[in-house]
């Protein structure tokens, strides 16, 4: 099969989606190709930042991801020895009306993806994984080939945006050099259900010297982010979980019903490694990267979804300038990389200083 569009996006998380919906909006052709079969993924980055809301108002969408499913923080408090000892409420003189929102990515995604359907120059192939890229007589990017239910289907376009994670297959393909850093920490991701009574709300707790932070989710469920020094988990295993839970239940103690039935064994436990990532280039001939393919965040500070979102509203914007009429050259395509950069190298020292400041939060 042979598809032909304007723009191939390869990955359909919250960046790639919205970049699809806009583009299309303005009657650019687009197949987004995404290799999972649902959108509903769990253990994501699901805050949204002011940054990330005022995205979506601007482009008509926020009042669809409420209809979805969101719930915004009331405060954000820090605690210790069982008790809130820091509490950060909205700045009401600055128009804060909340410190952050839970967006599920089943909210956000089904949101942009409801939206981006009715569009006729939008196509969505999911469980549809890219196998390759697709190069011109001159050698240039063309498109990929890709794979959905054992047929091959080629995709020809004049631009491939590889939306694909941290571990980008395009990034990789396209031989964009990337250098990792790491942040001395690895993150364990939990489920539990809210008590009764229990308000939006984020907390922070440092178990010796490592953070425990609780996230009030949408739906009904509290997901728990504990820090644990890089590369300790297949040690921590061989261990009984019982003084691992012993500590999480000294800082929140009003959980421990919560936590003894719903955390019994270390596979309860979604293991992150914690690294940031730095590309050399987001682009080639044909081909730009975006969100975590370009510039891979850590979990502090939820920047990364809003980061991508902001990613999609400004690459949109370039796509829309550009003649898609064959392979862009990538010196065009640099352009996108010269308006973020700057503010992605900030956000990336800000979320080292977050993490190096963390403990000052609870000194006595």
């Amino acid at each position: 099969m042979l598809i032909r569009a304007d723009v191939c996006i390869v990955g359909g998380g919250p960046g790639g989606a919205l970049l699809g919906y806009l583009l299309a909006k303005r009657n650019v052709s687009v197949v987004l190709v995404e290799r999972h079969v649902r959108i509903d993924k769990e253990f994501r980055g699901e805050h949204l930042t002011a940054d990330g809301e005022d995205i979506l108002v601007r482009h008509g969408l926020f009042d669809q991801v409420v209809r979805e499913g969101l719930l915004p923080m009331k405060r954000v408090e820090y605690w210790q020895k069982g008790a809130a000892k820091e509490v950060l409420l909205p700045n009401q003189e600055a128009g804060e009306a909340h410190m952050s929102i839970h967006v599920p990515q089943r909210s956000l995604l089904g949101a942009i993806m409801q939206q981006a359907k009715r569009l006729p120059s939008f196509r969505l192939l999911m469980g549809t994984a890219a196998k390759g890229l697709r190069r011109d007589s001159a050698g240039r990017t063309n498109g990929i080939a890709a794979l959905k239910n054992g047929e091959e289907i080629a995709i020809e376009s004049s631009v491939v945006v590889g939306a694909d994670g941290r571990h980008s297959l395009i990034r990789k393909w396209a031989g964009i050099p990337t250098v990792a850093s790491k942040h001395g920490f690895d993150l364990l991701w939990a489920k539990i259900p809210q008590p009764n009574a229990w308000e939006p709300v984020i907390r922070n707790a440092l178990s010796g010297d490592q953070p425990i932070s609780l996230f009030t989710q949408a739906g009904g469920h509290i997901q728990i982010g504990w820090n644990i020094p890089e590369d300790s988990y297949s040690s921590l295993r061989k261990g009984p979980i019982e003084s691992f839970l012993r500590r999480l239940i000294d800082e929140y103690p009003d959980l421990e019903a919560a936590v003894r039935q719903h955390i019994v064994s270390w596979d309860d436990f979604i293991l992150l490694k914690v690294y940031s990532s730095y590309s050399e280039t987001w682009a080639r001939d044909g081909i730009v990267i975006m969100g975590d393919a370009a510039h891979t965040m850590s979990p502090t500070g939820a920047f990364g979804i809003n980061c991508a979102l902001k990613d999609a509203d400004v690459l949109a914007e370039l796509l829309l300038r550009l003649d898609l009429g064959e392979p862009v050259p990538a010196e065009r395509l640099q352009e996108f990389e010269r308006q973020r950069r700057e503010e992605i190298d900030r956000f990336h020292r800000l979320q080292q200083e977050k993490e190096i400041s963390y403990a000052s939060h609870f000194t006595a």
